[in-house]
Protein backbone atom coordinates (compact mmCIF):
# COMPACT_ATOMS: atom_id res chain seq x y z
CA UNK A 1 0.00 0.00 0.00
CA UNK A 2 1.12 3.73 -0.83
CA UNK A 3 1.50 6.70 1.21
CA UNK A 4 0.62 10.15 -0.30
CA UNK A 5 1.01 13.54 1.37
CA UNK A 6 -0.75 16.33 0.35
CA UNK A 7 1.48 19.51 0.67
CA UNK A 8 0.44 22.07 -1.35
CA UNK A 9 -1.77 25.04 -1.53
CA UNK A 10 -1.25 28.85 -0.38
CA UNK A 11 -2.37 28.38 2.87
CA UNK A 12 -4.03 32.04 2.44
CA UNK A 13 -5.54 31.47 6.12
CA UNK A 14 -2.44 31.36 7.49
CA UNK A 15 -1.28 34.89 6.27
CA UNK A 16 1.19 36.33 7.41
CA UNK A 17 2.67 33.71 8.50
CA UNK A 18 2.53 31.79 4.89
CA UNK A 19 3.65 34.67 2.90
CA UNK A 20 7.26 33.47 2.88
CA UNK A 21 6.75 29.57 3.25
CA UNK A 22 4.66 26.99 2.62
CA UNK A 23 2.02 26.20 5.96
CA UNK A 24 2.84 22.39 5.97
CA UNK A 25 6.60 23.98 7.23
CA UNK A 26 5.38 25.66 10.04
CA UNK A 27 6.10 24.12 13.57
CA UNK A 28 3.61 22.67 15.22
CA UNK A 29 5.14 22.55 19.10
CA UNK A 30 8.54 20.89 18.40
CA UNK A 31 8.91 20.02 14.52
CA UNK A 32 7.47 21.22 11.49
CA UNK A 33 3.75 20.41 10.49
CA UNK A 34 4.46 17.66 7.68
CA UNK A 35 6.36 15.47 10.14
CA UNK A 36 3.14 14.42 11.75
CA UNK A 37 1.55 13.53 8.98
CA UNK A 38 4.48 11.55 7.50
CA UNK A 39 5.12 9.78 10.71
CA UNK A 40 1.42 8.43 11.20
CA UNK A 41 1.90 6.74 8.05
CA UNK A 42 4.97 4.86 8.98
CA UNK A 43 3.23 4.25 12.35
CA UNK A 44 0.58 2.39 10.44
CA UNK A 45 2.84 0.48 8.45
CA UNK A 46 3.25 2.42 5.37
CA UNK A 47 6.63 3.23 3.96
CA UNK A 48 6.09 3.73 0.78
CA UNK A 49 5.26 7.59 0.47
CA UNK A 50 4.83 10.62 -2.19
CA UNK A 51 4.74 14.55 -1.23
CA UNK A 52 3.03 16.21 -3.39
CA UNK A 53 3.78 20.51 -2.98
CA UNK A 54 4.26 23.22 -4.93
CA UNK A 55 4.81 27.24 -4.98
CA UNK A 56 8.09 28.66 -4.24
CA UNK A 57 8.60 26.54 -1.18
CA UNK A 58 8.67 23.03 -2.98
CA UNK A 59 12.60 22.82 -2.31
CA UNK A 60 12.38 23.55 1.08
CA UNK A 61 10.46 20.22 1.70
CA UNK A 62 13.44 18.03 0.05
CA UNK A 63 15.66 20.36 1.82
CA UNK A 64 13.71 19.57 4.96
CA UNK A 65 13.02 15.62 4.53
CA UNK A 66 15.43 14.71 2.17
CA UNK A 67 15.04 10.65 2.02
CA UNK A 68 13.07 10.53 5.17
CA UNK A 69 15.78 8.77 7.12
CA UNK A 70 14.71 10.50 10.40
CA UNK A 71 11.54 8.52 9.78
CA UNK A 72 12.67 5.36 9.48
CA UNK A 73 12.65 5.17 5.73
CA UNK A 74 15.14 4.06 2.45
CA UNK A 75 13.66 7.10 0.84
CA UNK A 76 10.99 10.26 0.20
CA UNK A 77 9.46 10.36 -3.32
CA UNK A 78 8.04 13.96 -4.48
CA UNK A 79 6.06 15.53 -7.02
CA UNK A 80 5.27 19.67 -7.76
CA UNK A 81 1.78 20.80 -8.26
CA UNK A 82 2.12 23.96 -10.85
CA UNK A 83 -1.28 25.58 -9.40
CA UNK A 84 -3.63 24.76 -6.64
CA UNK A 85 -6.32 23.06 -8.28
CA UNK A 86 -8.09 20.96 -5.66
CA UNK A 87 -7.33 18.22 -3.39
CA UNK A 88 -8.51 15.61 -5.98
CA UNK A 89 -6.42 17.52 -8.61
CA UNK A 90 -3.40 16.97 -6.67
CA UNK A 91 -3.92 13.15 -6.12
CA UNK A 92 -3.97 12.62 -9.58
CA UNK A 93 -0.47 13.95 -9.39
CA UNK A 94 0.40 10.78 -7.88
CA UNK A 95 -1.24 8.10 -10.29
CA UNK A 96 2.53 7.09 -11.50
CA UNK A 97 3.38 6.45 -7.85
CA UNK A 98 0.66 4.62 -6.73
CA UNK A 99 0.01 2.53 -10.30
CA UNK A 100 -2.52 -0.11 -9.25
CA UNK A 101 -1.76 -0.18 -5.42
CA UNK A 102 -4.15 1.34 -3.09
CA UNK A 103 -3.39 4.46 -1.48
CA UNK A 104 -3.73 6.25 2.39
CA UNK A 105 -4.03 10.33 1.32
CA UNK A 106 -3.19 12.40 4.23
CA UNK A 107 -3.54 16.09 3.88
CA UNK A 108 -0.17 17.40 5.30
CA UNK A 109 -1.91 20.15 7.94
CA UNK A 110 -4.03 17.03 9.66
CA UNK A 111 -2.54 15.82 12.99
CA UNK A 112 -4.01 13.10 15.07
CA UNK A 113 -3.48 11.74 18.53
CA UNK A 114 -4.17 8.20 18.05
CA UNK A 115 -3.21 5.48 14.58
CA UNK A 116 -4.94 4.48 11.82
CA UNK A 117 -3.01 1.28 11.82
CA UNK A 118 -6.55 -1.08 12.68
CA UNK A 119 -8.37 1.78 9.53
CA UNK A 120 -5.10 0.87 7.41
CA UNK A 121 -5.59 -3.10 8.08
CA UNK A 122 -8.83 -2.85 7.84
CA UNK A 123 -9.07 -1.40 4.11
CA UNK A 124 -6.04 -3.53 3.39
CA UNK A 125 -8.35 -7.03 3.57
CA UNK A 126 -11.35 -4.62 1.59
CA UNK A 127 -11.36 -6.08 -1.79
CA UNK A 128 -11.99 -2.88 -2.97
CA UNK A 129 -13.21 0.69 -2.61
CA UNK A 130 -12.52 3.54 -0.41
CA UNK A 131 -12.53 4.35 3.34
CA UNK A 132 -13.19 7.65 5.15
CA UNK A 133 -12.46 8.28 8.57
CA UNK A 134 -15.14 10.35 10.55
CA UNK A 135 -14.74 12.31 13.52
CA UNK A 136 -17.38 13.97 15.55
CA UNK A 137 -16.63 18.23 16.07
CA UNK A 138 -18.42 21.29 17.13
CA UNK A 139 -18.77 22.94 13.62
CA UNK A 140 -19.84 20.17 11.52
CA UNK A 141 -20.89 22.85 8.72
CA UNK A 142 -17.35 23.80 8.36
CA UNK A 143 -16.16 20.15 6.81
CA UNK A 144 -17.75 17.46 4.45
CA UNK A 145 -20.16 15.94 5.89
CA UNK A 146 -21.51 12.50 6.00
CA UNK A 147 -25.52 11.62 5.98
CA UNK A 148 -25.11 8.05 7.63
CA UNK A 149 -28.28 5.73 7.61
CA UNK A 150 -27.98 2.27 9.28
CA UNK A 151 -24.47 1.56 8.92
CA UNK A 152 -23.95 2.95 5.55
CA UNK A 153 -22.76 6.67 4.30
CA UNK A 154 -25.60 7.70 1.80
CA UNK A 155 -23.67 11.24 0.94
CA UNK A 156 -21.20 13.74 1.50
CA UNK A 157 -22.12 17.33 2.01
CA UNK A 158 -19.73 20.06 1.72
CA UNK A 159 -20.05 22.81 4.42
CA UNK A 160 -23.61 21.91 4.46
CA UNK A 161 -25.90 25.08 6.25
CA UNK A 162 -27.95 22.13 8.06
CA UNK A 163 -25.66 19.45 8.29
CA UNK A 164 -27.28 15.83 8.77
CA UNK A 165 -24.59 14.66 11.70
CA UNK A 166 -22.52 15.87 14.09
CA UNK A 167 -19.39 14.24 11.69
CA UNK A 168 -16.68 15.96 9.97
CA UNK A 169 -14.88 13.68 7.14
CA UNK A 170 -10.96 14.17 8.33
CA UNK A 171 -8.11 14.70 6.31
CA UNK A 172 -7.47 10.75 5.66
CA UNK A 173 -8.92 9.03 2.92
CA UNK A 174 -8.25 5.43 1.67
CA UNK A 175 -8.60 4.70 -2.19
CA UNK A 176 -8.28 1.95 -4.71
CA UNK A 177 -6.75 2.44 -7.96
CA UNK A 178 -9.93 3.04 -9.39
CA UNK A 179 -9.77 6.64 -7.87
CA UNK A 180 -7.67 8.03 -10.56
CA UNK A 181 -10.46 6.94 -13.47
CA UNK A 182 -13.04 8.68 -11.12
CA UNK A 183 -10.67 11.96 -11.23
CA UNK A 184 -10.60 12.25 -14.32
CA UNK A 185 -14.10 12.57 -15.00
CA UNK A 186 -14.96 14.73 -12.16
CA UNK A 187 -16.21 18.55 -13.33
CA UNK A 188 -14.67 21.39 -11.67
CA UNK A 189 -16.65 23.01 -9.48
CA UNK A 190 -17.68 26.55 -8.98
CA UNK A 191 -14.22 27.37 -7.26
CA UNK A 192 -12.81 26.02 -10.43
CA UNK A 193 -11.35 23.02 -8.61
CA UNK A 194 -11.54 19.31 -8.27
CA UNK A 195 -13.60 17.92 -5.11
CA UNK A 196 -12.30 15.59 -3.18
CA UNK A 197 -16.03 15.21 -2.19
CA UNK A 198 -17.02 14.07 -5.36
CA UNK A 199 -14.22 11.69 -4.94
CA UNK A 200 -16.03 10.01 -2.03
CA UNK A 201 -19.77 10.68 -3.55
CA UNK A 202 -18.76 8.32 -6.56
CA UNK A 203 -17.86 5.77 -4.28
CA UNK A 204 -21.13 5.77 -2.63
CA UNK A 205 -22.67 5.38 -5.43
CA UNK A 206 -21.00 2.52 -6.36
CA UNK A 207 -21.76 1.02 -3.15
CA UNK A 208 -17.85 0.76 -2.13
CA UNK A 209 -17.76 2.70 0.99
CA UNK A 210 -16.59 2.02 4.26
CA UNK A 211 -15.81 4.21 6.96
CA UNK A 212 -14.39 4.23 10.43
CA UNK A 213 -14.70 7.13 13.53
CA UNK A 214 -11.48 8.29 14.42
CA UNK A 215 -10.02 7.68 18.36
CA UNK A 216 -8.39 10.30 20.17
CA UNK A 217 -8.42 13.98 19.15
CA UNK A 218 -7.90 15.55 15.50
CA UNK A 219 -6.69 18.57 14.46
CA UNK A 220 -6.56 20.28 11.12
CA UNK A 221 -3.73 22.78 11.82
CA UNK A 222 -4.05 24.80 8.67
CA UNK A 223 -7.34 25.58 9.02
CA UNK A 224 -6.67 29.23 11.08
CA UNK A 225 -4.19 30.89 13.16
CA UNK A 226 -6.70 29.62 16.08
CA UNK A 227 -6.60 25.87 14.87
CA UNK A 228 -2.55 26.02 14.27
CA UNK A 229 -2.56 27.40 18.24
CA UNK A 230 -4.90 24.42 18.93
CA UNK A 231 -2.70 22.35 17.28
CA UNK A 232 0.57 23.46 19.40
CA UNK A 233 -1.72 22.98 22.43
CA UNK A 234 -2.79 19.56 21.75
CA UNK A 235 0.72 18.26 20.62
CA UNK A 236 2.40 19.55 24.00
CA UNK A 237 1.48 17.37 26.23
CA UNK A 238 2.21 14.39 24.10
CA UNK A 239 5.45 16.07 24.83
CA UNK A 240 5.07 16.04 28.22
CA UNK A 241 4.74 19.64 28.67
Amino acid sequence: MKGVVLAGGTGSRLYPLTKITNKHLLPVFDRPMIYYPIQSLVEAGINDIMIVTGGESAGDFLRLLGNGTQFGLKDLNYTYQEKAGGIAEALGLAEHFVGKDKVVVFLGDNIIEGSIREAVNGFQRQKSGAKILLKEVENPQSYGVPEITGDRIVRVEEKPRHPQSPFAVIGIYMYDSRVFDIIRTLPSSARGELEITDVNNAYIESGEMTYEILEGWWADAGESIEALLKANNLVAPQKGC
